[in-house]
């Protein structure tokens, strides 16, 4: 089954919900980034929670949700854009940290210490940016954290990934669950209740269960109506374009060294890892 999210909302205006499919794009992200078997569940959450935010974009926004933390993987990124695209990357890879209780030390590879930025790029002159201390450092219940304070809306997150015996990502998925203006207590006690007695998110997954019918347990008896599925993907917006303004980051005097050379300087994305080589030639024409 190919990755998708869908979206919706109850019938009676209290709560919204976005449920995603994200396997392929997380196993890709895992090639792509050459993690371990802990630096991939944490990039996996990463991607899919980035996946669940973008689903409340619309037209040409984007969104980066940053996470730095004083642990071995130092820094996630992740974005998005409402129509599904998505590419992450991990600063350090390999975390060196074994599961611990049979549970992949997440938290501790992130770090106790540090913060997850949000950046929209809503389409106005300047980005919107949030910012919230790390609470858990367990990627979840930190975006719910940063949506319940810094957007004020209060949320629930769950993220779900479980590997193969390879270390390849079998499944992975997510739930964004919202309180909208004027739900009733009542209400979201039903959904809290809901969510602590269902079956675990990657035990659904792994039976085989869609996001429509983990949307539907979730909600439980409140109708509510899906009104949007959008597929999800990897996608790299990197370009030689791109890379070559990256070059100039080097400073004026290693360019000019570097023209005036015999060996190309190559750039590489951090996301899909392509590599764009520049000629001494090439560089000196970019100096011009």
């Amino acid at each position: 089954m190919s990755d998708y999210l869908i979206r919706m909302t109850s019938n009676d205006g209290n709560l919204r919900a976005v449920a995603a499919l994200t396997t392929d794009l997380c196993e890709i992200s895992r090639r792509m980034q050459g993690t371990d078997p802990t630096a991939t569940v944490a990039l996996a959450r990463m991607a899919t929670g980035t996946a669940l935010l973008g689903a409340l974009l619309k037209n040409d926004q984007r969104l980066a949700m940053i996470i730095e933390g004083n642990g071995p993987l130092q820094k996630l990124h992740a974005e998005t854009d409402a129509a599904g695209h998505l590419r992450c990357s991990v600063k350090q890879p390999l975390t060196g940290l074994a599961p611990r209780d049979d549970r992949f030390d997440v938290s501790g590879a992130i770090g106790r210490a540090g913060f997850l930025s949000v950046i929209k790029d809503l389409g106005l002159k300047e980005p919107y940016r949030g910012m919230v201390q790390l609470q858990t450092s367990e990627i979840g219940e930190d975006i719910a954290y940063y949506l319940t304070t810094s957007e004020q809306v209060p949320s629930s997150v769950l993220l779900a990934v479980s590997l193969s015996k390879e270390a390849a990502v079998l499944v992975a998925g997510g739930l964004l669950i919202q309180a909208l203006p004027g739900c009733a207590e009542e209400t979201l006690d039903a959904v809290e209740k809901q969510l602590l007695t269902m079956p675990p998110l990657s035990e659904q997954l792994l039976g085989g269960h869609t996001p429509e019918q983990i949307s539907a347990t979730i909600f439980g008896k409140t109708p509510f109506t899906l009104y949007e599925r959008i597929p999800l993907a990897f996608r790299c917006n990197c370009s030689r374009t791109q890379s070559a303004k990256i070059l100039f980051s080097l400073g004026q005097d290693e360019l000019r060294a570097a023209a005036s050379g015999a060996e190309p300087i190559s750039v590489t994305c951090e996301y899909c890892r392509k590599s764009y080589s520049f000629s001494p030639a090439e560089i000196a024409e970019l100096l011009n």
